[in-house]
């Protein structure tokens, strides 16, 4: 590691695992920057790199990223390609690596692909590519022609502006956009900082970050004495100053960073903040580094000695300079944590605080212009109640092609997981209001949001954690605060830190959200102690190789090809849907249940192929139901618990396989109508549901409406199914298809005609029509025609009667 200095024993700090991966496409760079850290600055060994990186080196990354995500239970790992300069490695090899990295994830384990470039070579075809594996594109860009020339150059001194622009242009094109991830620059003290974020804001980035110039104590940034003595700190906040005039039009990293940690909250970034590093970056030649920026300190500094070849990614995590990175306050020098403002600072980059003899062991080299951005941004927001924990990431709305798919009844990964990710930023929210009541549950959740935010973020979008907010925030009677205290326990469980907590035994057990349950009789309160082997309550001890059965009951989960779902039946916050729920799952009824799911998604894929994506990206859970009267198949949604459904597992497969994405589909439009206002909420009317013999309040007409679009072309795929056969299954296929799409379908038109539809409600309804309009050409023969036209209007006369009778409206 060379002069690694820092101020402490970093060995005695836990080894944070990796969730972030930098892996270099391409050692070279078809620009020649000149404050580029990889080729201008202190580190050299990218001459001694193959250029291109050998498929070789892609597979095993993906092996050993895979290896990591299954050892620690990683609900996401986030993997930008870099450079050098990525796309220099063409589309071929950028293909293969998305493939590597899908094929070898766990299933439960969600990839955020990204590739971070200079644009120069961006075209039709590498965003046709990055569309396909759904990368999300970053762009080096300066600001506008004569800022970004200072730097930004061609070997041969020619602007790159006008190519980056183009490029830009084709990324905001309407079937690109939803790829574009955002704007870096770097900043230099000679370009005028308004003109700067004029041109980035012109061109329409979903995010700008704003980074200080890469430099160290031995290699200071550079100062004109004309500029002051915080030139650094002064060029952002004039930006501040004028986006914050500007309405905050766009996320800035930066900024937000300050804001986020001056309330508790993490960081958005590596250079402010306490947050342990959680990045590992992998070379060409398959070598494990520490974070590129290290690059500015001296030759060699980020090298590790590990390979994917030879080392996991533990060995990498254990590695001095890593667990430096990962320490914390505990890792900064004396100087910065006697800093008021450290918590906000975090003593800035770690490549920044870099000087001979003392190596990483001082502030930063720009600690100046830090405290004066801080202390400036502090005074200008005013004093804040102090939020501990992280709200979620603000999301970029829906774009348009994915409002409108979701309005088809469809909605693929990436506009599911958008909903999903919306879902658990309502979540945050309503646990913060709630945070009062257990303040040592809630500083626990506040330091795992800095320390193990994706094993928070993975208990914390459990649906009923919702369910149970909501059920308190509402002040509903049994709803107690001891939830926050199980919410907080499972997440450190989890991440495998240390926990002391105490929380509540219900029913004789221990309930830890998305783990399980522990029977250990009893009620009131028990201490749970945890550590990375495991955790013990009233003098039971669980390790993480205890088997089921007796007093642990794990949550258990059906892994499926692309699609990992647990079976709820041990969270006392599960029965939160109409019909009761079943109660722990029995081995045998647990095999049932695994084989008619297995059964159940094989058809959904074959006949559902476009529910697929999205059933795999949002719904996680099902809960298993009681049986309904007479036996009847019973399912539900729960509008608070997003990503669940409950099931009464019926007889046979395909109808398991029509609960699941007609349930499903109330779920999707639950978060659609958490976003957007699609109806006039004062519309007290009641409207009729073709399928129902009692009128239904507008929001419930749309529900119905929606989660029929599903049914109507579940029915519809087994009508081509059986095309040309008779019998009685052919028969029922058809008459519930010619029911179902005749519901469906006049179910649309009432809505269109209420008069109480929204804009946006008129295009959501709009969709609905163009998706169900096409399978009422579909035929079925006159008499089932007939049968059908005659149920549906025996439904019409027994809601018209119920209508006309006194009291109804």
């Amino acid at each position: 590691m060379g002069e690694s200095g820092g101020p402490h024993d970093a060995a005695a700090a836990p080894v944070v695992p990796f969730s972030q991966f930098v892996l270099k496409m391409h050692s070279r760079c078809d620009l020649s920057c000149d404050h580029c850290y990889v080729y201008e600055h202190a580190d050299t060994s990218w001459r001694g790199k193959p250029r291109a990186v050998p498929e070789a080196v892609l597979t095993r990354t993906a092996e050993r990223i895979a290896e990591h995500a299954r050892a620690h239970a990683l609900p996401a790992v986030h993997v930008v390609l870099h450079g050098g300069e990525p796309l220099l490695a063409g589309p071929a090899l950028l293909r293969r690596a998305a493939e590597e990295l899908h094929r070898a994830l766990p299933p439960g384990c969600a990839l955020d692909l990204r590739i971070h470039t200079n644009a120069v070579l961006l075209s039709t075809a590498f965003l046709d590519l990055f569309a396909e594996y759904g990368i999300k594109v970053g762009v080096s860009l300066d600001g506008d022609r004569t800022a970004n020339d200072r730097h930004r150059r061609f070997a041969d001194g020619r602007s790159s502006h006008a190519k980056v622009l183009a490029a830009l242009d084709l990324l905001r094109r309407p079937e690109y956009r939803h790829l574009y991830a955002g704007l870096l620059c770097t900043i230099d003290l000679e370009n005028d900082p308004i003109a700067v974020y004029e041109a980035l804001v012109a061109l329409e980035p979903p995010r700008i970050d704003f980074l200080l110039p890469h430099a160290t104590w031995d290699s200071p940034p550079p100062r004109p004495e004309r500029l002051g003595a915080h030139p650094y700190a002064d060029w952002l906040l004039a930006v501040h100053q004028r986006w914050s005039a500007d309405g905050r039009p766009v996320p800035v990293r930066t900024f937000d960073s300050v804001h986020r940690t001056l309330r508790g909250r993490s960081s958005l970034t590596e250079s402010l903040g306490l947050d342990p590093a959680d990045l590992v970056v992998v070379e060409t030649d398959g070598g494990f580094e520490q974070a590129d920026s290290l690059k500015t300190a001296y030759d060699g500094a980020p090298a590790t000695g590990f390979t994917v070849f030879e080392h996991t990614l533990d060995q990498v995590a254990d590695h001095p300079g890593m667990r430096e990175r990962q320490s914390g306050l505990a890792g900064l020098a004396e100087q910065c944590r006697a800093c008021p403002v450290v918590r906000s600072c975090g003593g800035g980059l770690y490549a920044h605080r870099y000087r001979t003899g003392s190596g990483f062991a001082n502030p930063s080299v720009f600690c100046g212009d830090l405290m004066q951005l801080i202390t400036t941004v502090r005074d200008r927001i005013g004093p804040a109640a102090t939020v501990p924990a992280q709200a979620a990431p603000v999301e970029p709305d829906l774009t348009d092609d994915q409002f409108d798919q979701l309005a088809a009844g469809y909605g693929d990964r990436a506009t599911v997981t958008a909903l999903a990710a919306a879902q658990l930023g309502l979540t945050r929210r309503m646990l913060a209001a709630l945070a009062e009541g257990r303040p040592d549950a809630w500083q626990l959740l506040a330091e795992l949001d800095g320390r193990a935010p994706h094993a928070l973020d993975a208990v914390l979008g459990h649906p009923y954690a919702r369910a149970w907010a909501a059920r308190c925030l509402r002040g509903e009677r049994g709803a107690d605060l001891g939830g926050l205290a199980e919410l907080a326990a499972a997440a450190a469980l989890r991440a495998r830190v240390e926990v002391d907590l105490p929380v509540p035994v219900r029913g004789g057990a221990v309930h830890l959200p998305t783990l399980g349950r522990l029977i250990v009789g009893g009620a009131g309160e028990a201490r749970l102690t945890g550590t990375a082997e495991g955790f013990t309550v009233r003098g039971t001890t669980v390790g993480w190789d205890t088997p089921a059965g007796g007093a642990w009951q794990p949550v258990r989960r059906v892994a499926l090809p692309g699609w990992t779902l647990a079976l709820e039946d041990t969270d006392p916050q599960r029965d939160s849907h109409q019909w009761p729920v079943a109660e722990r799952l029995s081995d045998e009824e647990l095999l049932g249940w695994t084989g008619a799911l297995r059964e159940a998604w094989e058809l959904v894929g074959r006949d559902l192929p476009t529910y697929a994506p999205g059933l795999a990206a949002g719904l996680g859970t099902v809960t298993p139901l009681r049986p309904g009267p007479d036996g009847r198949d019973v399912s539900a949604a729960a509008r608070q618990a997003f990503g669940a459904v409950g099931i009464a597992r019926p007889a046979t497969a395909p109808i398991l396989a029509l609960l699941l994405v007609h349930e499903f589909q109330h779920v999707k439009l639950g978060a659609v109508l958490d976003r957007h206002e699609l109806f006039d909420p004062a519309d007290d009317r009641l409207y009729h549901a073709p399928w129902r013999p009692d009128p239904r309040p507008l929001e419930g007409l749309l529900q119905g409406t929606y989660a029929h679009l599903a049914v109507t072309e579940f029915w519809g795929t087994r009508v081509r199914t059986y095309d040309g056969l008779a019998g009685t299954a052919a028969d029922r296929a058809r008459l519930q298809f010619a029911l179902w799409r005749s519901h469906t379908a006049a179910a649309v038109d009432t809505l269109a005609a209420s008069g109480s539809l929204t804009k946006l409600g008129e295009r959501f309804a709009e969709g609905m029509g163009n998706a169900v309009r096409p399978w009422l050409d579909v035929p079925v023969g006159p008499s089932v025609e007939a049968a059908a036209r005659a149920e549906a209007a025996a439904a019409r006369a027994a809601w018209e009667a119920r209508a006309a009778a006194p009291g109804r409206t």
